[in-house]
């Protein structure tokens, strides 16, 4: 049998929450594998590996992304955050305790996807509408909580947000 090698493996550093990374990763690793697999990010989980489900969504420069069909080499020079930047030592970010507080929390896998989407969503739409809400986290998937503790969590964040400003 013969092996074949795409290539060689590749050097890339990146800002991973808060802290720079250097890491030598495959041609053809995704950036899902290379935070659990390499640097474990384990809160960042497998769902669908074909960016359905949304379990994998972290925050790229801002943005949210699905790490299951990105391939790793490409974030060279970027800032990644995943759920497990949100934390300030044992103190939950706030849309955690919200998370917690609306009961939408059911096995949890799901919920570092959503929190991640959301944040994203809501950092460039502070005061968003359920409907907005609902829009915003469409693409991540959920099979325990029926969606609507989420939007409430979610909704009730943003509502604590304007208030604290």
């Amino acid at each position: 049998m013969v092996n074949f090698r795409m290539s060689e493996n590749i050097k890339i550093a990146f800002t991973l929450n808060g802290e720079v990374v250097n890491l030598e990763v495959e041609p053809d690793q995704t950036l899902l594998s290379a935070l659990r697999d390499n640097l474990g990010m384990t809160g960042v989980k497998e769902g669908c590996s074909i960016g359905e489900c949304g379990t994998c969504t972290v925050i790229v420069d801002g943005k949210a992304t699905k790490s299951c069909i990105a391939l790793a080499a490409a974030f060279d020079g970027r800032e990644i955050v995943t759920i497990e930047g949100l934390a300030n030592g044992d103190q939950l970010h706030p849309i955690q305790e919200a998370f917690i507080e609306k009961n939408a929390i059911q096995c949890g896998f799901c919920t570092p996807g959503f929190i991640m989407s959301a944040l994203a969503y809501l950092e460039k739409h502070p005061r968003p509408r359920r409907e907005e809400i609902r829009k915003a986290i469409s693409g991540n998937l959920c099979r325990c909580t029926g969606y609507e503790q989420i939007v409430d969590a979610i909704e009730y964040y943003a509502n604590e947000m304007e208030e604290a400003q």
